[in-house]
Order: C-alpha cells, then sequence, then structure tokens
C-alpha cells in the first residue's frame, strides 16, 4: 500500500495545479454541501442522487480503511465512485460542483460521488498527495484506482472529461454515451 500511495503522491505532484493554496479571505465562497445527501430507493437500495460530503470516518468506512489494511487497495463500496477533492474557495471546485451534482443525478445507482473538503480534512489529502485542486479520484470496484486534477477550458469540456472517465475507468464501457 505503501508502494501505491506513494506512486499517487508523485502522480498528484507531477499533474497540472489548478488553484494553489493561497487564497484571500474576501474571495467568495461556494454553496455548503450538505452532509445528508438527497436520496432515492430503489428496490429497497438507497441511491444517492446528489454527491456526499465525506470525513476521514466516512472514508475509512465507504471507501478504503487505509488505517487497518495500509498495504494494499482494498475498495469497500458497492459501488464504484468519483472522489473530488476540493476546497470552497477554489473557482475552479465551484465550476465542477453542479456538473457533478448532474452527474450524480443521472448516474445513480450505478456510482456513487464523494466529496472531500481538503481544508477540513487535511489528514485525507495528504494520503493522496493532493497538492493541486480539483483533483479526482476514480475508484472502480475491482482493481486500482485512477486520479486526474484539474478541469477542461469549459464546463462542457468539463463534464465530457468527467462522462469518459466514468465510462472508460469505473463502468469499463468503450462506448460514447449520449448523455
Amino acid at each position: 500500500m505503501k508502494k501505491f500511495l506513494f506512486s499517487v503522491a508523485i502522480l498528484a505532484s507531477v499533474m497540472a495545479i489548478s488553484c494553489n493554496s493561497q487564497t484571500s479571505k474576501n474571495e467568495k465562497s461556494a454553496p455548503k454541501i450538505e452532509k445528508q445527501s438527497e436520496t432515492k430507493s430503489t428496490d429497497q437500495k438507497i441511491v444517492n442522487t446528489k454527491p456526499v460530503r465525506l470525513t476521514k470516518q466516512d472514508f475509512l468506512a465507504k471507501v478504503m480503511d487505509y488505517e487497518s489494511n495500509p498495504s494494499e487497495w482494498n475498495f469497500r463500496g458497492e459501488l464504484p465512485c468519483v472522489i473530488d477533492f476540493y476546497a470552497d474557495w477554489c473557482a475552479p471546485c465551484r465550476m465542477t460542483s453542479p456538473i457533478l451534482e448532474e452527474l450524480a443525478a443521472e448516474y445513480a445507482g450505478k456510482i456513487n460521488v464523494y466529496k472531500i473538503d481538503v481544508q477540513k480534512e487535511q489528514e485525507l489529502a495528504a494520503v493522496f498527495g493532493i497538492q493541486g485542486i480539483p483533483a479526482f479520484l476514480y475508484c472502480p470496484v475491482e482493481g486500482n484506482p485512477s486520479m486526474s486534477s484539474g478541469i477542461a477550458r469549459s464546463k462542457e469540456e468539463t463534464k465530457q472529461m468527467f462522462i469518459d472517465q466514468i465510462e472508460n475507468v469505473l463502468l469499463k464501457n468503450n462506448t460514447n454515451t449520449n448523455l
């Protein structure tokens, strides 16, 4: 697991940085993400239709318990997930938020969308070597996760970037979707 985390940290540090950690207190904050997400029930199964904010404890329970099993990646979720590492002051993070909300609803029951505030969950950000935000961790049910950082030039291109990653990494579809 240490080799994996080290390689993820190296990958994250090489990627382009979209936001740096210096900010003005006068910058406008993004709307707060509710801890409880909107859900719907399908066949007695609860499905998240909005992104869910994770704490360290939530991450350990729903994604991976890196404290109990630090030597290998062992995904704990039932559905693949996208994890958005963000901060309220980050403009690109604020741009991705409504896109991820839309995709959480469109892919409800197929994937989960999680959000981690890097200022509140600094340990999680450090574990994954997050140095630039927004950063996104794509966790398939089987296999190792992959990480990307930054956004595209437009909202449409950014949404397509997410769709491509969801389809090709999380759902392992090689065909384009008509979303």
